[in-house]
């Protein structure tokens, strides 16, 4: 059984940085794609970023392309969410969830944190 737990979210002021990390264990997490969704109050889940096992990754071109950066540390099963320039549209909870290998876009992961808020004051 994979469990994920996420940190590193808390209260920014617009323009400032955060980042949010995805702690994994059991599995083998290598072989884990990874992806990041967020979701704000009264609005369905969106997908952010994920990154695939061989370290391919993916935005959500609109939102966050060019602000937030998503990498791994597999000796450290762990996947990092750089979040830069921070918005005030981008406060929300946070998820990380895992699936095998492959990225998607959509919330048809097999395992899920659950959640680290992320606020953004303007």
């Amino acid at each position: 059984q994979v469990q994920l737990v996420e940190s590193g979210g808390g209260l920014v002021q617009a323009g400032g940085s955060l980042r949010l990390s995805c702690a994994a264990s059991g599995g083998t997490f290598s072989a884990f794609a990874v992806g990041w969704f967020r979701q704000a109050p009264g609005k369905e889940r969106e997908f952010v970023a994920a990154i695939s096992g061989s370290d391919d990754t993916l935005y959500d071109v609109d939102s966050v392309k060019g602000r937030f950066s998503i990498s791994r540390d597999n000796a450290k099963k762990t996947v990092y969410l750089q979040m830069n320039s921070l918005k005030p549209e981008d406060t929300a909870v946070y998820y990380c969830a895992a699936r095998g290998f492959v990225v998607s876009t959509m919330p048809n992961y097999d395992y899920w944190g659950q959640g680290t808020q992320v606020t953004v004051s303007s």
